[in-house]
């Protein structure tokens, strides 16, 4: 039987203060002195705008928790994909409100920093566990972080400077304990997008991804195909110029055929991986077919969610450099060179991301098998 929806509580009179716990917020912004009384402008600023982050991030965990909790349903309700697609959204904007509080870190100089920096040390935003968690809970996983400092692992940094286990540590095992990820979840329900028809479970179905892969790849040789004729004749290129081309084209060709064959992954995961990825490709080509309009929707806000903290990393980097250059971390990192590697390497949907250089054109998609399937009415 569905729970019943819960009954009303009675409304108790209150005021603003008291109800977001004004006083009680204005007297944490105190530091190490326990209060802000005696600290710079600089400082006081310094600690809000972290504070605020953290904030952002507890409901950027709300809202990846909602998007996780939709796509771990079996079946997935089709009527709650709209849920996550919102939850996913309200996280690229809670990165891109987070980003822009670098624009008052700025304004911060070189030197006002460095009165208070020592007080920092050995803390680091790197001991952030509501930032951790926000990359568990997305599917990062361990083996893809990057060493921090000289520390075995990340969770090192989050243990109290007598070693003991902190709040921060707690938080962040209980959240690996908290399975599965966004990731595992959208990956799952990618898995059984229906290709050409055809589900996993369909006695057929291996031979019909086997099918929509090899057009694909065919269409793939007609677009380079297509791509060096048309280069070739605008460039005015040469003899070796044009073979040069060809060649770049080939290796182009060569990527593909090995990403959609899943050549890059172990034997035993190879047919679920190339499913995955046919998957993918088939809900982005044909997405303005009924059944495949929301995970559509889906996949764009998914990159939607993933650039934005990507630009937010970035941004972090260049205004750190921008205030203290290249110096060695308060925590022991490599300070900027670290958080530009995060930038660049900590990606989650590689999947999805990877099939953006494979699309074609409509004209050279692969068509589609039972149109009606997929809820296209004929005329």
């Amino acid at each position: 039987m569905p729970a019943s929806d819960p009954k009303p509580q009675p409304i108790v009179a209150t005021n603003y203060w008291d109800y977001i716990r004004v006083e009680q917020l204005l007297a944490l912004q105190g530091g190490n002195d326990g209060s802000d009384a005696n600290l710079s402008d600089d400082e006081v600023r310094f600690i809000v705008i972290h504070q605020i982050d953290e904030l952002w991030f507890k409901l950027a965990i709300r809202e990846l928790i909602t998007a996780r909790n939709v796509f771990s349903r079996l079946p997935v309700p089709e009527s709650e994909l709209a849920v996550a697609v919102a939850a996913l959204r309200r996280l690229t904007t809670i990165f891109e409100l987070a980003a822009q509080h670098f624009r008052l870190m700025e304004t911060m100089r070189t030197q006002d920093y460095l009165l208070f920096r020592d007080k920092l040390s050995p803390a680091s935003g790197f001991q952030s566990a509501q930032m951790r968690e926000i990359e568990i809970l997305l599917g990062l996983e361990d083996s893809e972080r990057l060493p921090y400092g000289n520390l075995p692992s990340y969770r090192t940094a989050l243990h109290t400077i007598d070693g003991k286990k902190s709040p921060a540590l707690l938080r962040v095992e209980l959240r690996t304990a908290d399975t599965p990820t966004l990731k595992r979840a959208v990956g799952n329900w990618l898995l059984r997008t229906p290709i050409q028809g055809s589900s996993p479970q369909d006695p057929d179905d291996a031979a019909i991804v086997d099918r929509f892969i090899a057009d694909y790849l065919a269409s793939h040789r007609e677009l380079s195909a297509r791509a060096v004729q048309h280069a070739v004749r605008g460039l005015a290129l040469d003899e070796q110029g044009t073979t040069a081309l060809r060649a770049r084209y080939a290796a182009q060709l060569l990527s593909a055929q090995r990403h959609l064959e899943a050549e890059d992954t172990a034997p035993a995961e190879r047919a679920e991986k190339r499913r995955l990825r046919a998957a993918i490709l088939f809900v982005d080509s044909n997405r303005m077919l009924p059944l495949l309009s929301w995970p559509g929707q889906v996949i764009d806000a998914l990159i939607e969610c993933e650039q934005s903290m990507l630009v937010f990393r970035q941004r972090h980097a260049r205004m750190v450099e921008r205030v203290i250059g290249r110096r060695i971390g308060t925590g022991g990192s490599d300070g900027v060179a670290y958080l530009d590697q995060t930038a660049l390497q900590y990606r989650v949907f590689t999947e999805i991301w990877a099939a953006r250089t494979l699309l074609l054109p409509p004209d050279l998609c692969p068509p589609v098998h039972n149109r009606a399937f997929y809820g296209l009415v004929r005329e």
